[in-house]
């Protein structure tokens, strides 16, 4: 059975690899084919000039995926059959007595070993690409505090997390999977709730939306469309970057409506009504409560997969990986998306779908011409390309390409 399992990690490791390459590419070169032309359903008001920068972006941003594809797969071979997790945990081993100590400091080191290895590709994509393309607002004072707040973090609360899964796994018998679910799940719905209060003022400041004529038109449609809020808020996006955006955060009574302050000052109030009434059509249909009870779902199925897995000498012989209930769960988290990575098309559908739903709940509520001109806005103002490789859209988009959408709110 390990060698079984052996050779499937090696073709799936070097098999998605390859195809991802293959996909970007492939993407890379049918957006450099279709960048001289705006399509037609655009071509009145996306110039040939946007056109070409949303193009050169997208291809600047596939070009550096690649190399971080390559340096993903490189890691975790290194960190498995590598002996990379081994390495570590010889080494605090000799350090430390206690084992469920030694395995949460081998699962942290290794997020952190990850986060470095990303660190220079995430430098490059901020302060080079977004920097030449008109995006990037962020100073290197904002990076490095962002970093050290990101830290603080998780060692306030990741650490904790992790310390007490690895104590249920240890100390509460054949179905510690079930309890660890329970507690996984009650601590991500603890975090919906206190996420918008507690959580995201650690990095942005939110202030009430101060344009009243726009706040009147906005808890009309609120009214109208018979959604609660805890209150409307701009978010200085504009620390950052020019790109922007709007969003629902929170849960039940601690739901949040938040815009950024780019998009406030780049759409006019019927659009941004719109965009509004597009989020409120996700809540009418329940999106937000469906992927919620999927990720639920998907956990549950996750932990049972893990709790056969955990015990299995196999598994950890095929990876190359010394047995212990840490690795048990690191290898799970490194391995399983090779697993899962062709299915990704079915997820990528369910989220355009759920796109297209409240697109057509936004046109009841609002013009579906403002709705139009505002996706217009966002794809050139974003650099968002209009003509994604199709086969590439499938995988990786989690909303439709920009001609699908227009012409399905065309047909509305």
């Amino acid at each position: 059975m390990s060698l079984t399992f052996y050779y499937l990690f090696i073709f799936l490791l070097i098999t998605t690899t390859i195809f991802q390459v293959w996909l970007t590419k492939r993407h890379i070169a049918h957006i450099d084919k279709n960048k001289n032309k705006v399509p037609t359903a655009f071509s009145k008001t996306i110039s040939i000039l946007d056109h070409k920068k949303a193009a050169d972006y997208t291809i600047a941003k596939s070009h550096i995926g690649v190399i971080d594809l390559i340096i993903q797969a490189i890691f975790l071979y290194l960190l498995t059959l590598g002996g990379g997790i081994n390495m570590l945990m010889d080494t605090f081993s000799t350090l430390i007595n206690n084992e469920l100590v030694i395995g949460a400091v081998v699962i942290i080191s290794v997020m952190l070993i990850s986060s470095l290895v990303d660190l220079p590709l995430s430098i490059y994509k901020t302060f080079n690409i977004d920097e030449r393309f008109g995006f990037n607002r962020m100073t290197s004072q904002i990076f490095l505090t962002d970093l050290i707040k990101q830290s603080i973090l998780s060692v306030v609360i990741g650490v904790p997390i992790l310390l007490i899964s690895l104590w249920i796994i240890s100390n509460l018998g054949s179905f510690w999977w079930l309890w660890l679910w329970i507690f996984i799940s009650i601590f991500n719905f603890l975090m919906l709730t206190l996420y918008p209060t507690y959580i995201a003022p650690f990095f942005n400041k939110f202030l009430p939306l101060n344009d009243v004529k726009l706040k009147t038109k906005i808890e009309k449609l609120l009214s109208k469309c018979g959604f609660k809020s805890d209150g409307l808020f701009v978010m200085n996006g504009s620390l950052r970057s020019n790109h922007g955006n709007a969003y629902f955060t929170g849960f039940g009574n601690s739901k949040r409506i938040v815009f950024f302050d780019t998009l406030l000052e780049k759409l006019s109030h019927k659009e941004i009504e719109a965009v509004l009434a597009h989020e409120l059509g996700h809540f009418h249909h329940n999106h937000v409560k469906k992927r919620i009870i999927m990720m639920f779902i998907v956990s549950f199925v996750g932990l049972y997969a893990l709790g056969i897995l955990k015990d299995s000498p196999w598994f950890y012989e095929s990876l190359g990986v010394i047995q212990s209930d840490a690795n048990g769960l690191l290898l799970f988290l490194l391995v399983s998306p090779l697993f899962i990575f062709f299915i990704r098309p079915l997820m990528a559908y369910y989220s355009r779908k759920n796109e297209f739903e409240a697109d057509e709940y936004a046109c009841k509520y609002a013009d579906p011409e403002d709705l139009k001109l505002s996706l217009i806005k966002l794809y050139r103002d974003n650099a968002s390309t209009l003509t994604p490789d199709p086969l590439h859209s499938n995988f990786y988009d989690s909303h439709p390409p920009a001609l699908e959408r227009i012409s399905a709110i065309d047909k509305i």
